[in-house]
């Protein structure tokens, strides 16, 4: 929220009451709305200080140049400077703008440029007269300012010219205060404070006045509310007569100080009231209302119309729409018509105040990627008993600076008029949630100079009208922290002592299971990231898509869809680093992706996926660098396994199109995750040029699996272990795995490790030929074995290497 300090200082008390905007600043934070910066604005940058009004005394060729002259300018105080000047329209008798030796002019293009004493061409210049363009106070370099000859030499230029200049406040407002997103509720607030700290009542000076008087009435609009659920008040105006035109320059610096551009004075005035009084406004050409009568209501699903941005959108049926006669005008609180509006050409104005359903709004701002001014304040609920007054104030406004007559008396359409929320606060109950005992005056001194009416009063009671102003104040809670944040939350005690019970709470099985993972990850030098579970669908195919949760509301074009799999997400945090030339990542994360199988069912996976690319550590003089590859992960894989207390842990290929390589990671007869090789085409799509590897494990199969395991303990082996050692001649597609299953099918109870340690290839072998060294360790925990046993079974080994995969033992 922008708020002016010199647009909020009107509605504040002077004198002694009046706070500088440091002070105001301080003021605003306590009081909860909190000052997230504070800059000093001016509608001329540098406020034309160090600039002056000179006389030209007179003007020479310039000896040694043809488009040069040397001045003689008075400035009304010293000797005239001598100042060399380029501009072909300089002459002698004329007052000009004159930046002196040590000013800081700021042009509109370009940097800042101080004044220094300088020769040009020879010839020593004191200064410079100046362009407007080269003081900032617009775009025109054909030649210097020329100023009327009454104009007194010597007179400041930011006297003369009277720049705007004005502090600026970026207040970060919660949500919920719709009362303070105007300048007049936050003005409220601040005397609120005023009149508790000062201990005397200090009123806000009010922008609304009884000056307002129909000049006839001769040109009624009839209001018709067809939706009175959508649209619970309406209050409208007509004028007559107006000139739409440029607004004065005091209006224009309001709208300019909040970063607003001026548009013209009918337009200008509207968003004036808007940020004065947080009650949106809209202007309508009169002429367009045809049958001379507006309908509030919604009309039939795909009704297209074109809004004030010349975009034709189709309507739906929710969408609650300002109508006249015949046909729409107007998204109501929203966005208007494109032949609706306020034109140069527009002489006749019906002026609209109205209250619309927050849900409502908000709906249909967002259905059409909408985001207003207006539909902000309508969607948090504006002050429904402000209508008519904010009406009235824009009314004389529009007459004051535009001309023209009023010609209606306001219509008022209040169907059901809306009665004061009312709230028992309880005295002990504010001491047990503010930790202070408060009197009871100055509750009530607070609580009254925000709005709020005493209804009635008790021994321990107060009841309260809140108003209408803060529809967010439902419970007697909000009015505790209304009470508060006036006193402010610095003025609470806080106590010498706190006494608690501790809460020991051990972390659930997942928990500590996803802990002690994260733990040894960390230790593989992994960093753990966590990415938005909210994606661009353009990364997934559309029989993906088909059963992905898609976003109605999505806060832009890229983030519309819930992920489905974690592997983008992941990709993007890649692509980010490596275009940083951070190329060497290993990343974990746990996750959620989401998926729909028909509308409103919804399901949530929860994931541990691991994300390796580039280098596992730099080259150092021990040792070359090494890159990861499919097999460090895979290990990675089973590691994470092993630590878990996985039971057999396996691996199988899957046929998984676009990837070049994906396999299952099993344990037993249960899946519990992927581990794949990322294809060029999608690294390519995030810029990419490395491999990628990919692990996805399922954290509640994995977790259903690591907690029913038995953990059996048993003593360190007597007797030592025997390894053997043997080289296999196999076809050179055959796997380990396979090498492994045909050992499993012998179950053998004393072999106790297979490893494999060599794969060597070569024409020597027979074509198509590879061998394979592995070894082997045997142990006998009841003796020590001797060579016949391990002969016997290495025998058998090597009868089911040949009988199995046609194997032939090196020798």
């Amino acid at each position: 929220m922008t708020i002016s300090y010199n647009w909020l200082s009107t509605y504040l008390p002077g004198g002694d009451m009046a706070q500088d905007p440091e002070k105001l600043s301080k003021i605003l934070t306590s009081i909860g709305l909190e000052v997230e910066s504070l800059e000093k604005y001016e509608s001329i940058k540098g406020g034309l200080a160090g600039l002056v009004i000179g006389e030209v005394l007179e003007c020479e060729k310039h000896p040694d140049a043809d488009k040069l002259k040397v001045t003689k300018v008075n400035i009304g105080s010293g000797e005239p400077l001598q100042i060399v000047c380029g501009a072909p329209n300089v002459a002698a008798g004329q007052k000009v703008v004159v930046a002196t030796i040590g000013a800081t002019i700021y042009p509109v293009l370009g940097e800042p440029l101080t004044m220094k004493r300088a020769k040009i061409r020879g010839v020593e210049s004191q200064g410079m007269i100046c362009a407007e363009d080269e003081i900032g106070m617009g775009g025109s370099h054909a030649g210097i300012m020329i100023l009327p000859a009454e104009t007194v030499a010597g007179t400041p230029a930011a006297e003369y010219f009277k720049p705007y200049q004005d502090w600026i406040y970026e207040i970060g407002l919660t949500p919920n205060r719709m009362d303070a997103m105007s300048h007049f509720g936050v003005a409220r607030d601040v005397c609120a404070y005023l009149t508790h700290h000062f201990n005397k009542e200090v009123r806000f000076v009010s922008p609304f006045n009884n000056s307002f008087k129909t000049d006839r009435t001769d040109t009624a609009v009839q209001v018709v509310i067809e939706n009175e659920e959508a649209c619970q008040r309406y209050a409208g105006v007509s004028i007559s007569g107006v000139t739409v035109k440029e607004s004065p320059q005091w209006l224009k610096d309001r709208l300019l100080s909040i970063g607003l551009r001026p548009i013209n004075n009918i337009v200008d005035i509207t968003n004036f009231i808007l940020h004065e009084t947080g009650q949106p406004l809209h202007a309508f050409d009169a002429t367009a209302i045809k049958g001379n009568k507006v309908v509030v209501k919604n009309v039939p699903a795909g009704t297209a119309f074109v809004t004030l941005d010349e975009k034709e959108r189709k309507l739906q049926a929710e969408d609650l729409m300002i109508c006249n006669a015949e046909e729409p005008m107007c998204i109501a609180g929203v966005f208007g018509g494109l032949h609706s509006g306020v034109t140069e050409t527009t002489t006749e104005v019906f002026l609209e105040s109205a209250w619309f359903n927050p849900m409502t709004i908000r709906k249909t701002s967002f259905r059409h990627g909408l985001r207003t001014d207006a539909a902000t304040r309508f969607e948090k609920g504006v002050d429904i008993s402000g209508c008519v007054n904010v009406l009235k104030r824009a009314a004389v406004l529009i007459r004051e600076i535009a001309g023209g007559e009023i010609v209606s008396d306001v219509t008022d359409v209040y169907p059901e008029p809306k009665y004061k929320t009312q709230i028992a606060l309880k005295y002990h109950y504010l001491k047990k949630l503010s930790g202070k005992n408060y009197h009871p005056d100055a509750v009530k001194r607070i609580l009254t100079s925000l709005g709020f009416e005493i209804v009635k009063e008790g021994m321990d009671e107060l009841w309260v009208a809140v108003p209408y102003s803060k529809p967010d104040i439902t419970l007697p809670a909000d009015v505790v922290e209304e009470v508060v944040r006036i006193d402010g939350l610095d003025n609470i005690d806080i106590p010498t002592s706190i006494t608690i019970a501790p809460s020991v709470e051990a972390l659930g099985s997942k928990e500590a299971l996803k802990e002690k993972l994260a733990s040894f990850l960390v230790g593989k030098g992994f960093n753990e990231i966590m990415t938005n579970s909210i994606t661009n669908s353009k990364y997934f195919t559309e029989e993906v898509l088909a059963t992905a949760v898609k976003m109605i509301n999505n806060l832009s074009a890229e983030l519309d869809v819930m992920r489905p799999s974690m592997l983008e997400t992941g990709l993007e945090a890649f692509s980010y680093n490596i275009n940083r030339r951070n190329q060497n990542l290993q990343f974990f994360e746990f996750g959620k992706t989401y998926s729909s199988t028909e509308p409103g069912k919804y399901q949530e996976a929860e994931h541990l996926c691991l994300y390796v690319t580039g280098a596992l550590h730099e080259q150092s003089w021990q040792e070359k660098s090494k890159g990861a590859d499919f097999y460090y992960v895979k290990g990675l894989a089973e590691a994470i396994c092993e630590l878990a207390g996985l039971p057999a842990i396996s691996f199988s290929s899957l046929e998984q199109a676009g990837h070049p390589l994906v396999l299952e990671v099993g344990s037993g007869k249960t899946v519990i995750g992927t581990l794949t090789v990322v294809n060029k085409e999608l690294l390519g799509r995030f810029d990419i040029k490395q491999a990628v590897y990919f692990v996805d494990i399922d954290v509640v199969q994995f977790v259903q699996l690591a907690t029913a395991r038995k953990i059996t303990y048993s003593e360190i082996a007597k007797y030592p272990a025997v390894q053997r050692d043997l080289a296999l001649v196999v076809a050179r597609n055959t796997t380990y795995d396979a090498i492994e299953t045909t050992i499993k099918k012998i179950k053998l109870p004393r072999l106790q490790q297979v490893r494999l340690f060599d794969v060597f290839e070569s024409d020597k072998l027979g074509a198509d030929k590879k061998s394979m060294a592995i070894n082997f360790t045997f142990l006998d925990e009841e003796k020590t074995l001797t060579d016949k046993e391990t002969d016997g079974m290495m025998n058998k080994i090597i009868q089911a290497f040949e009988q199995e995969l046609s194997a032939e033992i090196r020798k």
